[in-house]
């Protein structure tokens, strides 16, 4: 991932997270499946996604996947 550029993210966590919870990942959209819940969003770098991840751990949230699309050219 390009650290000046924004990149898409899917971030995929095993159960249902609370709704308080997701709201907390401001600018990202959730949905839920049978055993996951699914944030997408973008990330405008590489400290965001360390970020990111760091917010994950200390939420005490299992994380199952992470996938970082190229950052679009333009």
């Amino acid at each position: 991932m390009s650290a000046k550029r924004a990149s898409r993210c899917q971030i995929r966590v095993r159960g249902r997270l609370s709704r308080a919870i997701v709201e907390s990942f401001d600018g990202f959209d959730s949905r839920t499946e049978p055993a996951t819940t699914v944030l997408e969003g973008t990330v405008a770098d590489t400290a965001a996604l360390h970020g990111l991840l760091s917010r994950i751990e200390n939420l005490g949230l299992d994380l199952v996947e992470a996938r970082i699309d190229p950052p679009e050219e333009g």
